[in-house]
């Protein structure tokens, strides 16, 4: 019995050798492929997932020390130029531009704004024009010229900012010398019925005197010689005129000054646009060289 029991007794323990050695060996292999078949499970999602992490990633926000950029050549990303940059690009642009230009506004009183001329008036300082005459029929600005000379200021401060220093004005009233200031390059004028009439009977007034005075004789007196007169102020012809309004006339504004004016129609001053303003231009600047001037 004692045989029999030693016999079983070693049976047992090969067997649980063999157990062991079993199980050990199992846990490591199958332990190998969980490992790398969780690591390939993390890769397919990570393959997966990526794009849609992109796509749903928020744009990084601009801070204090973080500024967007910008294109080196003036490309999608670069910053819009001042106003005044493109106005004199815009006056430069041109195969002719007036030295004069007036500004006859035909509306009614109650549809007049001073905001409104003002822009068009530092438009053309804008764009090289040098002298501007604002008119209309009823004398309405001539009578407030102060008010429209001071929305000029402000238009010119809001509308040039740095640049206004290199636009001074030059507020020229016939009927009062104390507004004007020399040495300027523009020059502002505003005038009523009364100026153009006036102009015509003073000339005629100063040619009697040089008669008189045997400076000049009757027959002396054509065209150049009435142009020598009325141009004494300083104040060249008009080249264009911007009517603004629905009456086909100038209504009186300067009568002997405009006889070779080139005279645009607009359909109203109010809430006027640049677009507008420029495009009256390239109309003036094509018709002269369609004459050939």
């Amino acid at each position: 019995m004692t045989g029999l029991y030693e016999l079983v007794w070693r049976v047992l323990h090969a067997l649980l050798c063999l157990h062991r050695t079993l199980t050990y060996w199992l846990r490591v292999r199958f332990g190998t492929w969980n490992w790398i078949w969780r690591r390939c499970c993390r890769a397919a999602s990570a393959a997966v997932l990526a794009p849609l992490g992109f796509t749903l990633r928020k744009p990084p926000a601009v801070g204090r020390n973080r500024r967007p950029y910008r294109h080196p050549r003036g490309g999608p990303g670069a910053a819009a130029p001042h106003p005044r940059l493109r106005w004199r690009a815009d006056g430069r642009s041109l195969q002719k531009l007036p030295v004069h230009m007036g500004l006859v506004i035909t509306e009614e009183e109650q549809e007049t704004s001073y905001s409104d001329i003002a822009s068009l008036v530092v438009w053309c300082m804008a764009v090289g024009i040098s002298y501007i005459s604002v008119y209309d029929h009823q004398g309405i600005f001539k009578r407030n010229n102060s008010r429209l000379m001071d929305e000029i200021l402000k238009q010119q401060q809001e509308l040039l900012g740095l640049d206004c220093s290199k636009y001074s004005t030059e507020f020229a009233n016939s009927n009062d010398k104390d507004d004007q200031v020399l040495n300027c390059q523009s020059a502002v004028k505003v005038l009523s019925p009364e100026d153009g009439k006036a102009d015509i009977v003073r000339a005629a007034q100063e040619f009697c005197q040089l008669v008189a005075q045997q400076q000049k004789k009757s027959t002396d007196l054509d065209v150049h010689m009435l142009d020598s007169l009325l141009n004494s102020s300083g104040f060249p012809d008009p080249d264009v005129v911007l009517k603004f309004g629905p009456v086909e006339s100038t209504l009186g504004y300067l009568p002997w000054h405009i006889r070779l004016t080139e005279i645009i129609s607009l359909p109203s001053h109010l809430n006027i646009r640049y677009e507008d303003f420029f495009s009256a231009l390239r109309q003036y600047a094509a018709c002269e060289q369609r004459l050939g001037k």
